[in-house]
């Protein structure tokens, strides 16, 4: 699943899979200013179409420097993956959170959360007001995030599930994958 967020004809993508073409023809159809891509992880069916997009727009991806790794073999990844070797252009300019990125990105009002388990630089998007949470690969509809990966760890995601938990009960979630939940449906305490 790829997010915009909008506001006030600025936007934020968050987790550009593999479709730049629709990514980018909504931007222009709608009038907007693309002010950033996130990432909720590194693997590539996130990310994939990041290097794409940039050759239209000069703006960073941001991601958990954790997850760099992945984004340094994203071709190859998503060749095993895939079965085939896709056409995968490298993201040019890529940034890393930190405890002040909310600021950065006025009009926008988040709460950056670091959800590592899944991958080590897992992270989800709190947006209070609109009570939304991206999360990735870490939180789905009746299900968690892989740990099974040779980076991934089931004791960090537990505790990162526990950070998310203690968000309003009625929070909606909205994962990488599937359909959308909230907290209280995933009675994650």
């Amino acid at each position: 699943n790829c997010y915009f967020i909008i506001q006030d004809n600025e936007c934020m993508v968050i987790d550009p899979a593999d479709e730049a073409e629709f990514i980018l023809e909504k931007i222009q159809r709608e009038n907007l200013t693309l002010t950033a891509l996130f990432a909720t992880h590194g693997h590539f069916d996130h990310v994939m179409a990041v290097g794409e997009i940039q050759l239209s727009y000069d703006v960073p991806l941001y991601i958990h420097e954790a997850d760099l790794f992945l984004i340094k073999r994203l071709s190859q990844t998503a060749k095993h993956f895939l079965g085939y070797e896709p056409i995968v252009i490298e993201p040019k300019r890529v940034e890393f959170f930190n405890e002040n990125i909310n600021s950065q990105f006025s009009p926008f009002n988040f709460q950056y959360i670091h959800t590592p388990g899944h991958t080590p630089g897992g992270s989800c998007f709190y947006f209070p007001n609109e009570e939304a949470l991206f999360t990735g690969d870490t939180l789905f509809k009746d299900a968690v995030g892989r740990t099974d990966l040779s980076y991934s760890s089931r004791n960090d995601l537990k505790k990162s599930l526990n950070k998310i938990a203690k968000l309003p009960e009625d929070t909606i979630v909205y994962p990488g994958h599937g359909d959308e939940t909230t907290i209280d449906e995933e009675n994650l305490l």
